[in-house]
């Protein structure tokens, strides 16, 4: 679907619509970062799980957004966030530290193309979300970490440069995806998020990975006029 970039951003419109529906809570950034990375979406047949349903506000804005083909599916711990079940929105309820509820929840939506991690922004929690529905998320999907601030937040298992947090654990994924270019290392080699992920981005408070099954980088050359050459080892690594 083409997007207008001129145009209001269509979550606002929804939200600003539809004044008296359930509360929407998030910092107002937010939403042009989800539009950004989530248009391409927008009237395919994807499934997007969401973790944190709260008061259930954004699974009604997320069906107005992706369309009516998609199926939005809402996790949660609260047993009372059933109610919000309806016609395009499925609700399950578990524990997101859970590997074996992640895993049981994967294996009931195979093909599910985007996640959004709202849940209880504990470190645990969002590690652990992340290493369980990564792989299995379809390979041209979008994974969405928000509220990483918690990263930094002590009540939230967080505090600046704190090992074990989801910040550090996420910088250390930006040298899993420069691995193919490792030569000497016995801590980093390619592995599957190497050969899986497109690419990391950060913004203020979130985390937007994109997948997308790659190989090693090669390089090419366009145009025979060259008045230089490199007199140091080349970007391949070797001397010139």
């Amino acid at each position: 679907m083409m997007v207008n970039s001129k145009s209001t951003n269509p979550l606002i419109e929804y939200l600003e619509q539809n004044p008296n529906g359930r509360v929407v809570h998030r910092w107002r950034h937010y939403f042009d970062i989800y539009h950004r990375h989530f248009s391409r979406f927008r009237g395919e047949s994807i499934t997007m799980i969401e973790i944190g349903i709260f008061n259930g506000g954004s699974l009604r804005m997320w069906k107005d957004y992706f369309g009516p083909k998609a199926t939005i599916v809402g996790v949660d711990i609260n047993p009372g966030c059933k109610k919000y079940e309806e016609t395009g929105i499925e609700i399950v309820i578990g524990d997101q530290a859970d590997p074996k509820f992640l895993q049981e929840l994967s294996n009931r939506y195979p093909n599910f193309s985007v996640v959004i991690d709202d849940g209880g922004h504990r470190m645990e929690q969002q590690i652990t979300t992340l290493e369980e529905l990564y792989l299995p998320m379809q390979n041209d999907g979008v994974y969405l970490c928000e509220d990483t601030h918690t990263s930094y937040m002590p009540s939230f298992g967080g505090g600046h440069q704190k090992k074990n947090t989801f910040i550090e654990y996420s910088k250390k994924l930006i040298d899993q995806l420069n691995a193919f270019h490792i030569e000497e290392s016995e801590y980093l080699a390619q592995n599957y998020f190497t050969q899986a992920t497109d690419s990391i981005h950060f913004y203020d408070s979130v985390v937007v990975i994109e997948k997308k099954s790659r190989t090693k980088p090669d390089q090419v050359i366009y145009g025979t006029q060259a008045d230089f050459s490199y007199l140091v080892p080349s970007l391949s690594g070797k001397n010139t």
